[in-house]
């Protein structure tokens, strides 16, 4: 009979047997590790064991993601006749338990469930809930003998879910002096990739190549650390394997531009960026850079020379642009339709820039990505970024002195097509 479970999974199983787990359950590590699958595991069999009478959620940073990561998952681990939900009524039943089901992507997250009385709650990606949403959640968790179970990755280790309580409780397990009544009612499991024994080899080593710098310590070494140094290594180490002359045009089967605008101390940008069929490569194929005074006019009259231009080689059909900036945003749509240039201005999705960095080490750690040597604004910049060592969160470093702009632009011209070149360069972006 094949295996069913890893060693470290047959370890939680039996901490459940034996009733080891705590109020608070946290399983948290690297990527691929196979903490999710357990996690619904034990999560099933300890609903299932609980009074019908009480109430239990499960919860993500949206209920999108809730479905992807879990309730598809929890439903093929122990049958449709076991488990089914309905994301529009919020709730779901597991072996006859009512299951409330809500996303914590907003600041009203917290109010969703005031009132409550819980006897468990779940939660995918922990460090992406707020911590009010959390510290309500436990206070919601009043029924006698309540648990939470959680799964997450690392992040930096100021953020509140290893300072408040991951920390606090590896402190209390170490620390004898401490009586067990002061001690944090709390569980933590670490899971590494190298765990997973049901992953072959090849695929392991795969997937840790996908990851650099501090995503790498992150999410294949399950650790907890700052984000420092360079934010590029790849590229930082080696501004040169990414570097061409000029990338075919002939391999370029459409363009976007990426337009930021600057402020007093910043640029303005545009980044011209190709993709190849099926997405297998993205290239930035020419920049604009401008630092100083621009009167409104003229930075609209050099767009729409730059667009015309990148029209004489290369299929580009839609910019996006920084919608902070909604008047200089009017005024190139009008010159566009003054001067009939054929493009779509569109605004940014200005998703979170450690997304974005995540995105670009994906592609540099594939060898997916290059840059025309031409574009020497955006190749400093790659080479240049270092995260802001003085910030508590993942921040880029922008100073004034750091060109964050091209940055910006060059995200911009790709947010709309990540997942599908991530998908096309077969990265694998989970985070289970």
């Amino acid at each position: 009979m094949s295996e069913v479970f890893t060693q470290k999974q047959k370890q939680t199983i039996k901490m459940l047997k034996e009733e080891k787990f705590k109020r608070i359950n946290l399983l948290e590590g690297s990527v691929r590790s196979g903490k999710t699958y357990i996690s619904l595991i034990v999560w099933a069999f300890w609903v299932a064991s609980q009074d019908k009478s009480q109430n239990f959620l499960m919860c993500a940073k949206s209920l999108s993601t809730l479905k992807r990561n879990c309730l598809d998952l929890l439903q093929g681990l122990v049958g449709e006749n076991n488990f089914t939900y309905s994301l529009s009524k919020k709730e779901a039943v597991l072996f006859s338990h009512k299951i409330y089901l809500e996303g914590v992507n907003d600041a009203r997250a917290e109010n969703k469930i005031r009132g409550m009385t819980l006897a468990g709650a779940y939660c995918d990606e922990l460090t992406l809930f707020t911590e009010d949403f959390f510290n309500m959640l436990l206070s919601r968790l009043s029924a006698p003998g309540a648990k939470l179970f959680a799964t997450t990755n690392p992040d930096n280790p100021s953020h509140w879910v290893y300072k408040k309580f991951l920390k606090r409780h590896l402190d209390e397990v170490k620390n004898d002096k401490i009586d067990e009544s002061e001690k944090l009612s709390m569980t933590s499991l670490k899971y590494l990739i190298d765990d997973n024994t049901f992953l072959n080899e090849d695929y392991i080593a795969s997937v840790k190549n996908e990851y650099t710098g501090v995503f790498y310590e992150r999410f294949i070494k399950g650790r907890w650390v700052a984000a420092e140094g360079v934010i590029y290594p790849d590229f930082a180490d080696d501004p040169k394997r990414f570097t061409v002359k000029k990338y075919n045009p002939d391999k370029i089967q459409f363009a976007t531009i990426g337009v930021d605008f600057g402020g007093n101390k910043s640029a303005h940008a545009f980044v011209l960026t190709g993709f190849t069929k099926g997405f297998k490569e993205v290239v930035t194929l020419k920049e604009y850079y401008h630092k100083g005074k621009i009167s409104p006019k003229e930075l609209e009259d050099n767009f729409i020379y730059f667009v015309k231009e990148a029209q004489k080689t290369y299929n580009v059909y839609d910019a996006y642009c920084d919608s902070a900036e909604t008047t200089l945003i009017e005024g190139i749509r009008n010159a566009v339709s003054a001067n009939k240039v054929p493009i779509d201005i569109r605004l940014a999705k200005k998703g979170k820039i450690v997304d974005r960095i995540r995105f670009y080490n994906a592609l540099m750690s594939k060898g997916r990505y290059f840059v025309n040597e031409e574009c020497q604004n955006v190749i400093s910049a790659l080479s240049e970024a270092v995260w802001d060592s003085k910030s508590i969160e993942d921040k880029r470093l922008d100073d004034g002195n750091m060109n964050v702009d091209s940055l910006d632009a060059l995200e911009y011209s790709t947010e709309e097509y990540m997942k599908d070149i991530l998908e096309a360069i077969n990265f694998d972006n989970s985070i289970s």
